[in-house]
């Protein structure tokens, strides 16, 4: 059974979707910045109502759902070009674009002031104290509780649903660790070398079969899913795409080197006990070895990942940035909270469509 990507979008109303198909028309252009210089009123309702939607997004605490929506889908189509997708060189034209660039910060900016929020407050930045607090968030989530949203997928996911679950998950796990592969240039020392292992690991050891990225395409295809990157695009949620963007916020700037350390340890330290339950769905539902197999791979290697993102990434950048080190709390902390909101948003997605 194929799961048709036109089935339950996550669909934008009639004038977000306008606004999105304008920008898909700027993004296209040949010479983007050369249009805008020359034609200014060629973009001035479309800046006009990103500012509205911004206000929209993030003029509260909830926001409305489909400014997000919209926000997120841009901040994405924009975000991806720093990634090559092997299709048309043409689709790079305007990577380098000053008009993207500047639509870029408009978004992160009011975004990521809103996201502060739920951060933790600063600490005094002492390099033991902010050790003591990544062990102590560490082991607390390497064995967790399981959620509502964990148990429903472990326990009540329906097949529909699990293949739900591998649509809106594909979007990141087609592609993955890619953002990572930013953070490797420079300086050669003992934080650059065990970032390296790690991606090594997730790129298979230069290997496609054993590549991450082809386990999860595997798993898609053995439960009737396409496995072409980006298909599902439009079941994806607006907290999942901020997910996504998030990563390449804090990869694509140096000054927060603690901070995507931080995210990239959570994630690694979570991992193991987040997939065991999707890996326990995909066995009740009877989806074969490769059906789970992307789950059971990262339980067995994120473990050691986790370890060595503590031990030989986090704990030796907080003593050579003590002024900073709360960065890398701050970092684990946002990501757990982007994480889980994430999670809740795909288990609301395939709640919904096992009830429609």
């Amino acid at each position: 059974m194929r799961l048709n990507s036109q089935t339950n979008l996550v669909a934008l109303d009639s004038s977000y979707q306008e606004l999105e198909d304008e920008f898909t028309e700027l993004i296209g252009l040949q010479n983007l910045d050369r249009v805008v210089a020359k034609n200014p009123s060629r973009v001035e309702k479309f800046e006009s109502e990103l500012a509205a939607s911004l206000s929209e997004a993030f003029g509260d605490e909830s926001g409305r759902p489909q400014a997000h929506l919209f926000l997120q889908r841009i901040l994405y189509r924009i975000n991806r070009l720093k990634l090559f997708w092997y299709d048309k060189l043409e689709n790079y034209a305007n990577e380098d674009s000053r008009f993207l660039f500047s639509l870029r910060l408009k978004i992160e900016n009011v975004w990521q002031d809103w996201e502060e929020r739920n951060r933790v407050p600063r600490d005094s930045g002492d390099p033991q104290r902010v050790s003591d607090a990544l062990r102590v968030r560490v082991e607390e989530d390497l064995r967790p509780e399981s959620s509502p949203d964990e148990l429903f997928i472990r326990n009540e996911i329906s097949a529909a649903g699990y293949r739900r679950l591998l649509a809106i998950a594909s979007l990141d796990g087609l592609v993955e660790a890619s953002q990572l592969s930013r953070m490797l240039g420079g300086v050669g020392n003992k934080v650059q070398t065990t970032l390296t292992r790690i991606l090594w690991e997730e790129y298979g050891g230069g290997k496609l079969s054993r590549k991450h990225s082809t386990h999860f395409a595997t798993m898609l295809e053995e439960c009737g899913l396409d496995a072409t990157p980006e298909v599902y695009f439009d079941l994806a949620p607006w907290e999942v795409l901020a997910n996504i963007n998030h990563s390449f916020f804090l990869s694509e700037r140096k000054k927060y080197f603690l901070r995507y350390v931080g995210g990239l340890l959570y994630t690694e330290v979570s991992v193991p006990a987040a997939f065991q339950n999707a890996k326990m769905a995909g066995e009740r539902l009877a989806m074969g070895g490769d059906g789970v197999g992307y789950w059971a791979l990262h339980i067995r290697e994120d473990i050691r990942h986790g370890r060595w993102m503590l031990d030989d990434v986090a704990l030796p950048l907080i003593e050579m940035y003590p002024d900073q080190s709360w960065d890398a709390v701050k970092g684990y902390d946002q990501q757990k909270f982007i994480s889980s909101r994430s999670t809740a948003a795909a288990v609301e997605s395939i709640r919904q469509m096992e009830l429609s």
